[in-house]
């Protein structure tokens, strides 16, 4: 498992320069903008990186063990090239959403028939407790992997931050699914996970290239793919919950962006400065150090997804409503829900301390 997280992490770190001049070459950068934290044009395709870094490593694997290949990689493959082709137009053409929806719907389209689907879902209440879905399954499907690659793509706005959560949720994938048996799935997502910090070396505050909705979405595709596999499986009631926590940030950040713009009236894509990051920044953190705040709270809540595996569905479920009410109670505090209870005393705060300080002459 060290070699393949390794040979990843090198395959990542050394292709980044290269795709950042590849980037610059094309013309697929990002301008700077109202909405946006950096202040210079930045080449944008650094996920091309990730993506080969990963490509090259989960072929290796396949051919160094080959018992462990099934016919759901072959769908992750092909649906992942999919997904950054999409990206990669769009991070030189800025394609429409509508455009980049159906990319996504073919990219999930792609891997549901090699097998990689959510089958059933757990119920505790009803008897037996697998419900088979069907057809649904076809649907249930799309929606979660769609979810998932949005989310991600939705929270990076900061540098260093969607790859260094993806990683984070990479890793705790890699535990759950070892401890579930799933050894291919702990292969890749360590694979995909170390990718992701090769990049980071470029990345990080104050980054030299960003990895544009290539990176962001592919990323996102990949966790969500890799959930299905390993976690999607498991008969177990808690294994509902398990998948949600591990991307437990990207979803929650665009679940409150949902639920504030609804609340405010307005257009529930229309882009705003409520993230959780801006909250961060109001709050007088610098770049940096926000973006360690959400690592740390991804990894709380990675940790909680690994302790839900080991212990009864009743120490579980007291668990996810102790989690569950700690972050709506930090959320509401930072305004993420729409109000900005802490980052309004802030900048009252702010404002009478400049007001009580002597006019320079």
């Amino acid at each position: 498992m060290a070699l393949v997280a390794f040979a990843a992490f090198v395959l990542a770190l050394v292709l980044t320069p290269a795709v950042r001049w590849f980037a610059f070459r094309i013309g697929a950068v990002d301008v700077p903008t109202g909405r946006k934290v950096h202040s210079r044009v930045m080449p944008r395709l650094g996920g091309l990186a990730i993506w080969a870094g990963f490509t090259i490593v989960a072929c290796a694997l396949g051919w160094w063990k080959p018992e462990l290949w099934r016919p759901e990689m072959t769908g992750l493959l092909i649906g992942s090239f999919i997904i950054v082709l999409t990206g990669v137009l769009d991070d030189r053409f800025d394609l429409s959403p509508k455009i980049k929806l159906i990319g996504q719907v073919a990219a999930a389209g792609a891997v549901i028939p090699f097998g990689l689907s959510v089958d059933f879902v757990t119920n505790p209440f009803i008897n037996p407790d697998v419900l088979e879905l069907g057809w649904l399954k076809i649907p249930i499907t799309i929606f979660w992997i769609i979810g998932v690659t949005n989310a991600v793509n939705l929270i990076d706005g900061l540098d260093g931050l969607a790859a260094g959560i993806s990683a984070i949720a990479a890793l705790t994938l890699a535990v759950v699914s070892w401890t579930q048996g799933q050894i291919l799935v702990a292969y890749l997502a360590l694979a995909i996970g170390a990718a992701a910090v090769g990049f980071l070396k470029h990345n990080f505050h104050p980054a030299t290239i960003f990895m544009g909705d290539t990176g962001a979405m592919f990323l996102g595709f990949v966790l969500a793919c890799l959930s299905i596999m390993g976690l999607a499986k498991v008969a177990t009631v808690i294994s509902v919950f398990v998948p949600i926590l591990i991307v437990g940030i990207p979803i929650l950040d665009t679940g409150f962006a949902i639920f504030r713009r609804y609340q405010k009236g307005q257009p529930i894509f229309q882009a705003d400065k409520g993230h959780l990051h801006h909250r961060l920044l109001e709050l007088g953190f610098s770049h940096p150090q926000t973006v360690l705040i959400i690592y740390g709270i991804n990894a709380v809540l990675g940790i909680t997804a690994v302790i839900l595996t080991s212990v009864s569905t009743a120490q579980s479920v007291f668990v996810l409503i102790f989690v569950a009410s700690l972050i709506l109670v930090l959320a509401d505090r930072l305004g993420i829900v729409g109000r900005s209870t802490a980052v309004t005393e802030v900048a009252v705060s702010r404002i009478a301390i400049k007001q009580e300080q002597p006019e320079e002459r």
